[in-house]
């Protein structure tokens, strides 16, 4: 037990706990203790004394989770949300949205709208993301200031890009990006994202990759997210996607492979094999007309699956609480089973299953002593969220990011009763607008 004299820094009373760990049921009237950024305490409320702490969160009527994860998006496309809906994956990006970035991307751009995507993921929960775009350093000044947890990593693409003029440059940008901003912070670590096996020669992969070993850095990449893809490396390779990237050697335990929708079962047993590491991002398959990924049968076979947003050009919110309540209607529906990818293990997806993926379950993704305090607290007192029987199926099936009233990570609370600590909304949302009139004309 925690001594009585010592003074904390939160103390969270009352509500039900899921912790998320393996085996553990939801804990009713509980106390948590934070100290140092860190979960000191886990014990039933009773009626105890509260101990000396800095401040105290009243949780009654509410659930207390850990932090929603979202393992894939690209934080500064918020500032081409809605612009170019309703169109086919091909057309919708080179079409509109590789244009729109040519043109309108520069630091500041990447900075403001990067600071609107902190914004919404705070304000629905997630208190750890995974990036990948342009201008990454601006990103992470963004994420800095915000106080989130993140993955931030620098796009790569064998044409140019923003910031990137001559793609033969890409890697030695990447590789600088690195360099500056590796120790920069506990909470963020930087990273390289290739944008695909179309995008990015065998040569640029290779590359990519031995970087990221070098630093022991997560490797991200979108993978057969279209049929197209499939089609296009099976006539340059003779192979499919996944079997072309493990003969470059890509594929391991720190590759994060984004969407993964059009797999054959030997490609799932291989990712399984090398402990590749997928993003699952529905709501984006959806909006672009895609089809639904294997990820019951990635589960099946032991495969770590975190759940993504994608960017809001494609989506259109970073909203993770719609995310699970889609991932789970879509395996029922497309296995024709309301039995599969029940709301416990969804909620697992978006919160430990993310932590794994990126590397951090020890760090965080349960609510245990001894784990960075990154915590939500969902009311639960509105007229959707009563009853409750389940906390899981209520969170997964009725809940949504509006719902989330406090946020903490790493000990700091970033969200106290729906108002932001560590950013001025206001300021950030009108300069995005300011920012967006010379984008919609």
């Amino acid at each position: 037990m925690v001594g009585s004299k010592k003074k904390f820094d939160i103390i969270i009373e009352g509500g039900t706990l899921l912790t998320m760990v393996d085996g553990e049921e939801p804990m009713h009237n509980v106390r948590v203790i934070i100290s140092g950024g860190r979960i000191e305490e886990i014990s039933a409320r009773q009626d105890s004394p509260i101990p000396e702490t800095n401040e105290v969160i009243n949780a009654e009527d509410a659930i207390i989770l850990p932090g929603l994860i979202n393992t894939h998006g690209h934080s500064a496309m918020t500032i081409f949300r809605g612009i170019a809906d309703d169109l086919p994956l091909k057309k919708w990006l080179y079409d509109h949205i590789f244009p729109a970035e040519a043109k309108y991307l520069n630091p500041d751009t990447v900075y403001w709208a990067s600071l609107l995507a902190c914004l919404e993921m705070i304000a629905s929960g997630t208190t750890t993301f995974v990036d990948g775009y342009f201008f990454a350093g601006e990103t992470i000044r963004a994420t800095d200031k915000a106080g989130m947890r993140a993955l931030v990593a620098q796009g790569v693409l064998d044409f140019p890009a923003p910031g990137v003029p001559d793609p033969k440059k890409n890697l030695d940008v990447a590789f600088e990006f690195l360099e500056k901003w590796i120790n920069f912070s506990d909470l963020i670590t930087p990273g390289i994202f290739c944008h695909s096996p179309l995008t990015c020669s065998a040569g640029t992969l290779l590359k990519a990759h031995e970087i990221s070993n070098r630093f022991r850095l997560p490797l991200q990449i979108h993978l057969s997210e279209t049929q197209e893809e499939v089609t296009e490396i099976k006539k340059r390779t003779g192979l499919r996607p996944v079997f072309y990237l493990d003969d470059l050697g890509l594929l391991n335990s720190r590759l994060i492979a984004a969407h993964a929708i059009y797999l054959n079962e030997e490609e799932i047993d291989l990712l399984a094999k090398r402990h590749v590491k997928i993003a699952h991002c529905p709501e984006s398959n959806m909006k672009l007309g895609l089809s639904i990924p294997p990820v019951v049968e990635m589960l099946e076979k032991g495969i770590t699956v975190g759940l993504g947003t994608d960017g809001c050009a494609s989506n259109n919110n970073l909203d993770l609480f719609g995310e699970m309540d889609t991932t789970s209607k879509l395996a029922k529906i497309a296995n024709l089973d309301p039995t599969l990818l029940d709301a416990r293990t969804v909620l697992k997806m978006a919160t430990v299953g993310g932590a794994k993926v990126i590397g951090l379950e020890n760090r965080v993704g349960t609510i245990e002593p001894g784990k960075k305090a990154d915590i939500i607290i969902v009311d639960t007192n509105t007229p959707h969220m009563t009853p409750i029987y389940n906390p899981y199926s209520q969170l997964v099936y009725s809940a949504t990011g509006g719902d989330v009233r406090d946020v903490i990570i790493n000990g700091e609370i970033v969200l106290r009763e729906r108002q932001f600590t560590t950013l001025d909304s206001d300021d950030i949302i009108s300069e995005v607008k300011s920012l967006s009139r010379s984008i919609g004309t």
